[in-house]
């Protein structure tokens, strides 16, 4: 074994320590020197999503003495940026194990550093928490929570004041501070008279923060049927009660996935981007004639929808999908109003081409981020002068205004609630209005293929993935030339047809994009939340009539499914 990560655990035998984590220390020592190296061969660092990890102890791994090392860094951070100011923080937490005991530690070793905290009594949903930052007039928010990661994940998101999550150069500053900390310099003892415990007065104020954002007066809300799924997670505390006040009262709940549990006992995975996540909604529906079906994940900011199709059969849409019928229908809803000249959207560069083509067609701008949604945050902070209208991420997240700044299932479910209802009264359908965008701004189809490799020599196992890539450039995409290569990392996008390179005004990240000449896009991309290397893909047609959409389809994911054969993917 590597004597760094030796010399590491061992540190984890004194008296920093309580008895237990010793102990456990002391037997993979003795009995299971992989799993202790995979513990201890790293720290966790925060990625896309926050800092997430499997539960348990060692320095990759999140546990009291972790996250209380981050908390006392970010703490002493606090200090240096805001010397003469009272510092406050709100925390909330997810359905997982031990995120309410953690959340509790975290408060406590804010509390310990003089910092006043709002602590949520009982779980809540993400977007809550980031709305919760800027309404009780915070510096800091923290939310406890995996997302839609496996049963032994926990994770610890950061937020700063505007309510975004934390972006460069903050939390590199951040983690420079977490790093020159030793776990004895961690303050546990608390003042419990820093701790105010929030809940009933911060859900009123979201909810009705909620349906000011969602809802558009739709007619035909007393004949839309809704099947809703929190899928064990938080949303149940939220979704229902804003689609009530919204006016919907045909809601037929799960009940078998109501009760929050983190071992998510009815489904494979929390994640409402897996159709298996949704399997019992899907047979409610079929049941009870239902429009349309929602699920969301543990944390409540992705969420998935079902819709009846041009055969009457419940599908479920992809992220890029249901983000671009919103999107128009918030263009839609501004147009009507007069648009005023400053408005955006905003979307991410491993997100569906359309979203630029439909912001064209509106006269709008389309700004592009990297992946994650602390990135859309930023660009509301950056411009200020701008008006944000909604917009989100291939991966189920969509953003409705600027009052919440992160993905927020709630509002995002009522809007989506609202377009099928709209839609439903005049004849139409959600899934007939996404198939006139394709007539109208062009046909665009995705698939995303995530490849799994755990610990170390996973780890590893994604970079040399990465590095051949670069080292060997893929030249086609289906027989069609490949006429341009983004690499994030380096910044710079060359031109193949004439060799020139361009440095592209985005910050830096391990990602490579490849264009053919008729459009279609591969991206290569680690993920910044889970042991994986993710593949996207899209690629586009001329659609003349929604009445050969199934056949257009075909062809395009035909396509897409050439090219992953011919990238030994599948």
């Amino acid at each position: 074994m590597n004597n760094t990560i030796l010399d590491n655990a061992k540190r984890w035998l004194s008296d920093t320590f309580d008895t237990q984590t010793q102990q456990e220390i002391q037997n993979l020592i003795q009995n299971d020197p992989k799993e202790l190296e995979d513990r201890f061969y790293q720290d966790l660092a925060f990625g896309t999503g926050g800092m997430r990890g499997v539960m348990g102890v060692g320095t990759n791994r999140i546990n009291k003495y972790t996250l209380g090392k981050n908390t006392q860094g970010l703490s002493n951070y606090l200090k240096k940026v805001y010397p003469n100011e009272a510092l406050k923080v709100v925390i909330a937490y997810d359905c997982r194990h031990n995120s309410d005991t953690l959340a509790q530690t975290v408060a406590e070793v804010f509390s310990a550093n003089g910092i006043q905290v709002y602590l949520f009594e009982e779980l809540r949903t993400t977007p809550e928490l980031s709305f919760s930052v800027r309404h009780l007039d915070c510096h800091v928010g923290i939310v406890l929570t995996a997302s839609h990661n496996p049963p032994e994940y926990n994770g610890y998101k950061v937020y700063w004041t505007d309510g975004g999550q934390i972006v460069p150069p903050q939390d590199g500053e951040i983690i420079a501070e977490i790093n020159a900390l030793d776990f004895s310099n961690v303050q546990f003892e608390a003042n419990p008279k820093l701790i105010t415990n929030v809940g009933k007065e911060i859900d009123e104020v979201f909810f009705n923060a909620s349906v000011a954002n969602g809802d558009f007066k739709a007619a035909g809300k007393e004949d839309f049927h809704i099947v809703f799924t929190s899928l064990h997670g938080t949303s149940i505390t939220a979704i229902p009660e804003v689609l009530k006040r919204a006016g919907y009262t045909k809601v037929t709940i799960i009940e078998e996935q109501a009760v929050p549990n983190g071992d998510f006992p009815t489904v494979q995975s929390p994640n409402p981007e897996e159709p298996e996540a949704l399997t019992l909604a899907l047979k409610k529906a079929d049941e009870v004639g239902a429009d349309m079906v929602v699920g969301t994940d543990p944390d409540s900011d992705r969420l998935g929808i079902a819709v009846r199709d041009q055969h009457g059969k419940m599908v479920l849409l992809n992220g890029n999908q249901t983000m671009l019928l919103m999107t128009k229908f918030l263009l839609d809803q501004r147009k009507a109003k007069g648009f005023k000249g400053n408005e955006f959207i905003a979307s991410t560069i491993v997100s569906t081409p359309m979203m630029q083509t439909m912001a064209d067609a509106y006269g709008v701008e389309c700004k592009v981020s990297l992946t994650g949604f602390k990135w859309i945050a930023k660009m509301i902070k950056d411009f200020p002068e701008q008006d944000f209208v909604g917009g989100g991420e291939e991966s189920f997240g969509f953003m409705v205004g600027d009052f919440v700044r992160d993905k927020d299932a709630v509002t995002s479910t009522l809007l989506a609630c609202e377009i099928g209802a709209a839609a439903k009264a005049r004849g139409s359908s959600f899934y007939q209005d996404l198939l006139e965008c394709y007539t109208q701004f062009g046909h665009y189809q995705e698939k995303l293929i995530s490849i799994t490799k755990k610990g170390m020599d996973g780890a590893q196992a994604i970079k040399d993935m990465m590095a051949n890539f670069r080292s060997n450039p893929i030249d086609s995409l289906d027989g069609v030339p490949v006429v341009r290569v983004e690499d994030y990392s380096t910044g710079i996008a060359t031109n193949l047809l004439d060799g020139r390179s361009e440095k592209m005004d985005i910050p830096a990240s391990n990602v490579l994009i490849f264009i053919a000449e008729d459009g279609t896009r591969m991206a290569a991309r680690p993920s910044g939340t889970e042991p994986k290397i993710k593949f996207y893909f899209s690629t586009n047609a001329t659609l003349s009539h929604t009445a050969d959409y199934d056949n257009a389809k075909d062809q395009l994911h035909q396509k897409i499914d050439r090219i992953i054969a011919s990238l030994n993917l599948s």
